[in-house]
């Protein structure tokens, strides 16, 4: 969507995420883009559409029918939550072993927690970016607008992540070797990324000249890459434990992944605005290569077997695993040729693509009202227990109302509310009796709470109308569109910041393109109908109502 909020910049993107852009801290369209796997403040920190906390739900139903008696529904398996036997955070089992949600912590337990704690406690970078990349690299809104839809760039193909992973196993070992890999790779990124932000501030850089812009953006976009491929092995890790479990066991390991990013999450927002004022990005930037490290380091505790010769897939254009690439690729596209997806999916780009005013925002916040690193951390972690409460408030009262009422709806008051930034930027606020930091924190919490609430139907939107078959591949697939979409959504925004002249210094026509980003909310909702009506849930099952394509062709 395009509003503008008065949140620092939680983007995209997963669970987690959600989102590792070094999305500057400010008040973006739609504080929460992208794939639940990337939903973490530390996806938000490397280019991931992520909102702050790692939320992971469900992969799509394992089963989906069709009532083909009267062809009108679509139904799909979910799990019954309520069913679930409600285990505390820490308890112990009768061996006098330590048990996390009711989940034993072997070895490979504490390394899967460990992992998604680092994935959350990275987000600390996410200011040090922002502020690197307009004080010491001179970038200006639009500039930084178009650097953080290529640093979202790792999280559009992770579907790729796992293919690799699956089909070409690395020292023997599918995940254990890649995590390594993957942590080593974040960790010399980040290092070098201090390297270059040492020298950029000396204006001593070498070959590489006194603004280093390329090569820091391409660092950061590795250590996106880093994380991305590390989501997708961890959580590839988490479904092997799941499998086979009853739904109680399965549901505890999700809770200990949530709580684990979490945890890092918010430790990140605590302390990440202080660090920066301290010490400086440099600095961070240095803390940050320490924490991929943990996750090579922990790798070895992983339970896997090595890959057996007969195990090892063959590579040549006749091997099984091309046949099986081929054969899940037909699978897809015949999925995204259905009608029932194809439309739905089109939305969620039109939704998502929308321009965003937020790094316009961003400067204007710390170069007009003087906002600190240390002021925007705290409003990080405002956001942050604001995206809880939204996940609250959509779990307990909206996850059953219709997707076209939601979705209509969450249009009309998100344009409203977005515009409540124009209060800042006339400094209209003061008039009111409200100082600035006081007023960015209210709006902080509203648009947040509102944004989080927004993403939640787009993520059981994703998982609905996966057919069977091709459930994991396909929704890993439609939250890269996802996530490509909102990164489309940053380049619009940065090349109207261009063409309405707003600079880090020239704020006239700010207001401007807040209005028009906001009134460009407003353009997806002609196409409600592309949406599937959701009426009801009997007996487990979440219904949907077909498409009178789908329902002809039932008949």
């Amino acid at each position: 969507m395009g509003w503008s909020t008065s949140a620092p910049l939680l983007v995209f993107l997963s669970a987690p995420a959600a989102a590792f852009l070094p999305s500057p801290p400010l008040r973006s369209s739609f504080p929460l883009r992208g794939d639940c796997s990337t939903f973490s403040s530390a996806a938000a920190a490397c280019g991931a559409p992520a909102s702050f906390l790692t939320c992971r739900p469900a992969l799509p139903c394992s089963r989906s029918r069709r009532d083909r008696r009267s062809g009108q529904t679509l139904r799909c398996q979910v799990q019954q939550q309520e069913e679930r036997q409600q285990k505390p955070p820490i308890s112990f089992s009768e061996s006098g072993r330590v048990q996390f949600f009711g989940v034993e912590a072997t070895a490979e337990v504490w390394a899967i927690a460990i992992v998604y704690f680092v994935q959350g406690i990275l987000g600390i970078s996410r200011l040090a970016v922002s502020f690197y990349y307009k004080d010491s690299l001179h970038l200006g809104p639009a500039e930084l607008a178009l650097v953080s839809s290529i640093q979202v760039l790792p999280w559009v193909i992770k579907p790729l992540y796992g293919f690799i992973s699956d089909g070409f196993p690395l020292f023997g070992y599918k995940r254990r070797s890649y995590l390594i890999l993957s942590g080593l790779l974040g960790s010399v990124s980040w290092a070098s990324l201090s390297l270059l932000a040492g020298c950029a501030s000396a204006n001593s850089c070498g070959l590489l000249g006194s603004v280093p812009a390329a090569a820091s953006v391409a660092l950061v976009t590795l250590s996106s890459l880093g994380l991305a491929f590390s989501d997708v092995l961890v959580d590839a890790l988490v479904v092997t434990r799941s499998r086979g479990a009853d739904q109680s066991t399965a549901g505890s390991l999700q809770s200990l992944c949530w709580s684990s990013s979490a945890l890092g999450s918010l430790l990140s927002a605590y302390a990440s605005g202080q660090l920066v004022q301290s010490f400086g990005p440099a600095w961070v930037f240095s803390l940050t290569a320490l924490f991929p490290l943990i996750t090579s380091g922990v790798a070895g505790l992983i339970d896997e077997k090595p890959a057996e010769e007969e195990e090892v897939i063959d590579v040549t254009p006749q091997s099984s695993f091309f046949s099986h690439l081929k054969s899940q690729g037909s699978l897809l596209w015949g999925a995204f040729s259905k009608r029932s997806i194809l439309l739905p999916v089109t939305f969620l780009v039109l939704w998502q693509s929308t321009p965003t005013s937020g790094s316009a925002l961003f400067f204007f916040e710390t170069n007009e009202l003087g906002f600190t690193p240390e002021f925007l951390g705290r409003l990080s972690l405002v956001s942050s227990l604001s995206s809880l409460l939204g996940i609250i408030i959509y779990d307990q009262k909206l996850k059953r109302v219709p997707l076209r009422v939601l979705f209509k709806w969450i249009c009309l008051i998100a344009v409203v509310l977005g515009m409540s930034p124009l209060l800042l930027v006339t400094h209209a606020n003061r008039l009111l009796g409200l100082p600035d930091q006081l007023f960015a924190i209210g709006d902080d919490v509203i648009l947040t709470v509102l944004g989080q609430i927004a993403f939640m139907p787009v993520l059981v939107l994703g998982a609905n109308i996966c057919p069977p078959g091709v459930e994991a591949s396909l929704y890993a697939a439609l939250m890269s569109v996802n996530n490509l979409s909102g990164s489309l959504g940053s380049v619009l925004g940065g090349l109207m910041t261009k063409a309405l002249h707003v600079t880090e210094k020239d704020f006239s026509n700010l207001p401007l393109l807040i209005v028009i980003t906001n009134l460009s909310g407003l353009l997806p909702l002609p196409f409600l109908n592309l949406l599937p009506k959701q009426v009801a849930k009997e007996d487990g099952d979440l219904v949907i109502e077909a498409s009178e394509e789908e329902a002809e062709e039932a008949k």
